[in-house]
């Protein structure tokens, strides 16, 4: 299926002219399998809160599904120097309540960022390196950069603008009671019930091109089942996240259209390796341990070794996964080249706990988040029969999304399973594996605190060379650290699939794993 940069300037060429009076009334239901949480577009880094913002408000710059760099807000952007990009406005462009959206904005959005409270996820890192916003004149800005900064045009992708006029004192709760919900996109909030559905209205005076849908209700459906029943009823036009059980009998059903890509998504285990002691993690009777067998990286190479990578990836996942040898998935320009499976060998796994100093082994709770990904639970079920195979008598606890991404935050764990999207493997790491650094923004995603001068030396000269192929040896390098030495432990590579109705909607499917309007046309 071709994909398209939804709001870029030739798709406005390339797209066949629908009459008003034929996109009056046509209201597109998205059964969504998660919800946000939070509405404040700079309140946490996730998917399911980044593809739904998207539909309200505008990045300057944003990526089409090729991994593209595309002007949104921004009509031009140019590097002047290691230190200086040049960025050039669209003309008259307003918030949906008609204040104009002005250069001011971008130096009141970047300095925004990093001062959201308990924000699980920031988006630090991609404003990390900006020391000054020079407002040329009413339409043109000059970032001033406190280091090369290779990937500012890609960071800035993830940024939403809001307005100082609007947004100056706003909070996370005006934004999630609507208050705030004043951006300059596509279209405009309506309501939002928290867990249940948004509800959105299309912008009349956006500036981009003009949109399909007069009306966009989006109903949060995390059980697969009723998802999927409420696409067969009609109930809603399209679903995300198709279970795995279920692809094959929708793509036999006639009224159905599937829409499938190859994620740049990665799940994987994240092992406290830092703490002396850690939570969840016993004995054979089930008395707290006096030291953390994780910090052994023996110990973790035993857990990446009792992982059944494949069976999950073919048999569970009914091939709609891939396992992973990496951390970085295969989309991703800067992984390292030709590197091996890894293998599932429960007799080395055995002898490496010996090695460390556990024979008997010992107990864990494995936790993670319960419909966030495709069969999450499951998998964490199969990782847990692995482990258990091996020595490590595993148990698994599930937990909504938000409350186990912010008691993860929280360090409440020993060892977690999550996910991790992006369209670099440079930011990967520094997202994750790099040491948490507040002054810097590295490691915001780095829930364990884990920390390795080998990761991040080359991985920080990485992020500040201009020079393409240096900067991709240096982060194959530093990837090649991360993987030996299994601070987080890679398990599968998503496939993203979405269903809708043949006769109502298509959709272009998103590696990054967006689910939203501006991706979804009518049939």
């Amino acid at each position: 299926m071709q994909r398209r940069a939804v709001l870029s300037a030739p798709l406005a060429a390339a797209l066949p002219f629908v009459p008003a009076a034929a996109q009056a009334g046509r209201t597109l239901t998205i059964g969504m399998s998660g919800f946000p949480t939070g509405m404040d577009p700079h309140f946490h880094s996730t998917n399911n809160n980044n593809a739904l913002l998207r539909q309200v408000f505008n990045p300057l710059l944003d990526l089409d599904n090729e991994s593209r760099i595309f002007p949104v807000l921004a009509e031009s952007w140019r590097n002047l120097s290691e230190l200086v990009w040049e960025i050039r406005l669209r003309d008259g462009i307003r918030f949906h309540d008609g204040t104009p959206f002005e250069a001011e904005d971008i130096a009141f959005s970047f300095a925004r960022v990093p001062t959201i409270p308990n924000s699980p996820g920031p988006f630090t890192p991609m404003v990390r390196t900006v020391r000054e916003v020079e407002v040329v004149d009413p339409r043109t800005v000059r970032v001033h950069t406190r280091e090369p900064t290779p990937f500012f045009d890609r960071d800035i992708t993830g940024v939403f603008m809001l307005s100082r006029r609007i947004h100056a004192n706003a909070t996370l709760a005006d934004f999630n009671a609507g208050r705030a919900m004043i951006g300059t996109g596509a279209y405009r909030f309506v309501s939002y019930a928290q867990g249940e559905r948004m509800e959105l209205v299309r912008n009349p005076d956006f500036w981009g091109p003009a949109q399909p849908w007069e009306r966009v209700v989006i109903r949060f459906l995390t059980n697969n089942g009723a998802r999927v029943a409420a696409l067969l009823s009609g109930d809603v036009d399209l679903i995300d996240q198709v279970p795995v059980q279920d692809v094959q009998r929708l793509t036999g059903d006639a009224r159905l259209a599937l829409f499938s890509t190859d994620s740049v998504t990665t799940s994987y285990l994240f092992p406290d390796s830092v703490r002396e002691q850690a939570p969840f993690l016993a004995d054979r009777q089930g008395n707290p341990l006096a030291r953390n067998p994780l910090r052994d990286r023996r110990v973790r190479q035993a857990v990446s070794l009792a992982i059944p990578r494949d069976a999950i990836a073919n048999r569970l996942l009914a091939g709609q996964g891939r396992p992973a040898e990496q951390f970085a998935a295969p989309p991703l320009p800067d992984r390292i080249p030709d590197q091996p499976p890894i293998p599932y060998d429960l007799d080395r796994a055995r002898a490496l706990l010996r090695e460390a100093g556990w024979p008997e082994g010992f107990r864990l709770t494995l936790h993670g988040p319960n419909g966030f990904i495709p069969a999450d639970a499951d998998i964490l079920q199969a990782i847990a029969q692995g482990l258990t195979r091996a020595g490590i008598e595993t148990r698994v606890e599930v937990l909504p999304p938000a409350t186990f991404f912010t008691r993860a935050t929280n360090r409440e764990f020993a060892m977690f399973m999550t996910t991790f999207t992006t369209s670099t493997a440079a930011n990967m790491l520094r997202q994750v594996v790099m040491t948490r650094n507040a002054e810097t923004g590295f490691g915001p995603f780095n829930r364990q605190h884990y920390s390795n001068p080998a990761v991040d030396e080359p991985n920080a000269e990485a992020l500040r060379t201009m020079d393409p192929a240096r900067r991709t040896a240096l982060t194959i390098r530093a990837m090649r650290a991360a993987t030996e030495d299994l601070g987080v432990i890679p398990v599968h590579y998503l496939r993203n699939n979405w269903a809708g109705l043949r006769s109502r909607v298509r959709y272009d499917p998103s590696p990054v794993w967006y689910t939203n309007a501006l991706l979804a046309t009518p049939a």
